[in-house]
């Protein structure tokens, strides 16, 4: 009947597209099994009979299915016969809207060709005003042009007896005007008497502009400078604003350079008074300078002119110029605190440029005829000459820095370990804050100095000194005991490193985490004050990652500590004979010697790391991963083992793994919930040494029965561990390869696989040789 079924679903069966099945699923929700698309005739069949009582009830259910299916036959013929009248329906209105459609096109041409004949009359109409308004417009532009043209050849006689008499209080609105009538015979330059006429004013404008620049010279020759005492001059200023910008700037150019005369012979290039030691000098003359402007000057030129802006402008250049060339000539006689004395004073001196001329102004070039706007920022116009000689700033701090490491390095080896007590969490090497304390010092004087190429270079210096302070002092900190084989030829009791020393790696630790974190500041820090083009340029990842590594160090130390403490008990398991025990009592004394150790030291040392927990715990989590293994190394040396002393290493080890879970809150009074890393870390480690002697007590009378316990309770198929499990157990040489065989066969390990175990023990005990011989040696 399946079969049947089968076949039947196989012939009905539709697919459909995602998209069509979706759609339909939209559209038509169901809840009935009948419409699921993996519906299964055999399921459903099922669901209906589910025992065989049910099938009393199978004709009521046919009578159902019948009339469920003469109900959709129903349905189905009423559907196609509304779909045939639909489609009728639909091709009747469809020649009703080609009809409507033809009727409307023959409207819209009988309203186009009317539109059509409106516009024609129209133009008809309106063709005499277009002519009349032509000619108005001509004789309009006609007679405009003639009273330009009046106004012109008027003005321009008046302006020339203005000019003539001085009077540029007349002349200056004359002016002005006479200008923009003449823009307005720009396309008449070709006219004869036009283009005479035009070069007459531009004669007329080159006269005038001669002129006013002879009045400013005469005044200033007869009057040392004290121009307002001539009120003509101020007018005169009006007159230039109206003639081309150029004139402007070449009167500017000309009032400037005579009033930076005398600083230029001032602060010549070889006397004393110019160089760095007395450059405040050279700031205090453009103050003098600007209160003479004042009292003398500021009544002639136009406030808008910022006659005191370009005075400060062009002395800033002339200064800076002056100073490249000093430094340039004098480099050897350069030195720190001349240097710094310099950039401060002019950086002082460019602040207070700033405060009184706003940080930019507006003013109008012309070049090769066409306007430019320049804008005038006294920010760095002078300092930026002292960049290209920073270099001795910062060699200065290098050889600072230097000094300070070294001091840092002796005082520790004086000092020894920082005091502290007991319980407390432990502290910095106060070296660490005083090194960055210095860092900031040097920031903000070098960002003062420079937010350029500076900046990077004092970077660099940073860099080196983070590497010799971590090289110099953080790792010569960390206690170095020898581990491997040089250190099992040793007295246990010297491996062990004193409290004293797990102290001092604790300090290096939080000392290279407040380092590393510090250190990330400091290139943020940097990186904001520095230019954008040279942000780029700053990075500290080496110095952080020395840092980390150096974390990770004093992590591997601790553990190490604590491994060499439970050494000897470990060692004590070897010593007890297991096979001969008639009893199981207590944990064992290598157990509570153990704890013991874990009690003392694991305390001590999350006290130490208070204020670094992710540490803390991810030291008891590499503890765990260390010593896990060899505890399971050890109960597999541990043979021949009794089942009463496979008892008793069970009490053992779930003593342990009951310490060891709570080993982040041991012996604190508030208990705090382990990580889940930690407690899937121990939990797996040691279910895995719980797992082996439950093996070990198992009974092993079926060879069988004990391989596939062993597969189902340890999951492994390493041949290397079965094996040990079979030392433990007591088996015979003999018993051992027929095991092996059967372990073999069980658990379906190929060849490769078992080439693979022997090539994996082989290369694990090499990496282990390895790896003594590097802590020995």
């Amino acid at each position: 009947m399946e079969k049947c079924m089968t076949d039947l679903e196989d012939d009905i069966s539709l697919e459909f597209d995602p998209e069509v099945e979706a759609a339909i699923a939209e559209l038509l929700p169901s809840n009935d099994p009948l419409h699921c698309k993996e519906f299964s005739a055999i399921d459903y069949i099922n669901t209906i009979f589910p025992t065989e009582q049910s099938l009393t009830n199978i004709d009521d259910v046919v009578h159902k299915m019948n009339s469920k299916i003469r109900q959709l036959d129903n349905d189905i013929r009423h559907l196609i016969k509304e779909q045939t009248m639909a489609a009728e329906d639909g091709r009747e209105a469809l020649e009703n809207s080609k009809q409507s459609i033809a009727t409307l096109f023959n409207k819209i041409k009988e309203i186009r060709d009317k539109a059509e004949q409106s516009e024609t009359t129209v133009k008809e109409i309106t063709s005499d005003i277009k002519q009349l308004d032509h000619a108005k417009k001509n004789l309009t532009s006609s007679i405009t042009t003639l009273n330009h043209l009046h106004m012109l050849v008027g003005g321009v006689d008046s302006l020339a007896t203005l000019v003539k008499h001085r009077k540029y209080d007349e002349a200056a609105p004359l002016l002005q005007g006479v200008m923009y009538v003449m823009h307005h015979f720009t396309p008449y330059h070709q006219i004869p008497q036009i283009k005479e006429l035009s070069d007459k004013l531009d004669k007329l404008l080159r006269d005038l502009a001669a002129q006013i620049r002879g009045d400013f010279e005469e005044a200033h020759s007869l009057y040392e400078c004290k121009l307002n005492c001539q009120p003509s001059l101020a007018e005169a200023c009006l007159v230039v604003d109206a003639l081309q910008p150029r004139v402007k700037e070449d009167l500017i150019n000309w009032f400037v350079d005579r009033q930076l005369a005398e600083y230029k012979s001032l602060f010549r290039e070889y006397d004393e008074v110019s160089w760095l030691d007395k450059c405040d000098r050279r700031y205090a003359w453009l103050k003098r300078c600007f209160l003479e402007y004042e009292e003398d000057c500021a009544r002639v030129f136009p406030e808008h002119w910022n006659m005191p802006g370009k005075i400060a402008n062009d002395f800033c250049k002339v200064t800076r110029k002056m100073l490249e060339k000093q430094m340039k000539n004098r480099v050897s006689e350069l030195d720190v605190k001349l240097l710094l004395f310099a950039v401060q004073k002019t950086q002082a001196f460019e602040k207070l440029l700033i405060e009184r001329f706003e940080q930019e102004r507006e003013v109008v070039e012309v070049d090769g005829g066409t306007e430019t706007k320049e804008t005038i920022s006294f920010h760095n116009t002078i300092s930026q000459c002292f960049e290209a000689y920073l270099n001795v700033y910062i060699e200065s701090q290098d050889v600072n820095l230097t000094e300070l490491v070294e001091k840092f390095v002796s005082e520790l080896k004086e000092g020894g370990i920082p005091t502290y007590q007991v319980g407390d969490p432990a502290p910095l090497l106060p070296s660490s804050s005083d090194l960055f304390v210095f860092y900031k010092k040097c920031l903000v004087q070098c960002s003062q100095l420079s937010q350029g190429q500076a900046l990077v270079d004092l970077t660099e210096v940073f860099k080196k000194h983070l590497q010799n302070y971590h090289s110099s002092l953080l790792m010569p900190s960390i206690p170095n005991k020898s581990s491997g084989i040089a250190s099992l030829l040793k007295d246990k009791d010297n491996n062990r490193v004193a409290m004293s020393e797990v102290v001092m790696i604790c300090i290096v630790l939080c000392t290279s985490e407040y380092c590393l974190d510090t250190t990330q500041q400091l290139e943020d820090k940097i990186k904001e004050k520095a230019q954008e083009a040279y942000a780029e340029k700053i990075s500290f990842n080496s110095e952080m990652e020395l840092f980390s590594n150096t974390i990770t160090t004093c992590l591997q130390s601790l553990v190490a500590h604590l491994d060499s403490l439970c050494e000897p008990a470990l060692s004590a398991m070897l010593k007890v004979n297991w096979s001969t025990l008639d009893s199981v009592g207590d944990q064992s004394a290598y157990t509570t010697s153990i704890t013991t150790h874990l009690a003392a030291t694991v305390p001590a040392v999350r006290d130490l790391l208070h204020n670094s927990r992710k540490y803390f715990t991810n030291y008891c989590l590499k503890f765990a991963n260390s010593f896990i293994p060899r505890y399971v190394n050890q109960i597999y040396k541990c043979k021949p083992v009794s089942t009463v002393g496979a008892e008793q290493l069970l009490l053992d080890t779930h003593s342990l793994k009951t310490v060891l879970l709570q080993l982040p809150s041991l012996g604190s009074a508030v208990a705090r919930k382990p990580a889940p890393s930690f407690t899937k870390t121990v939990s797996q480690g040691m279910v895995r040494a719980e797992m082996i002697l439950k093996l070990v007590m198992a009974p092993s009378e079926s060879q069988i029965a004990f391989v596939e316990s062993y597969i189902n309770l340890l999951a492994d198929k390493d041949i290397g561990d079965f094996q040990k499990v079979l030392e433990m157990k007591g088996f015979k040489r003999t018993e051992q390869i027929e095991m092996v065989e059967l372990f073999k066969k069980t658990a379906n390990i190929s060849d490769s696989e078992r080439a693979g175990n022997v090539v994996e023990q082989d290369s694990s005990r090499i990496r282990k040789l390895e790896k003594l011989i590097k802590k020995g040696f």
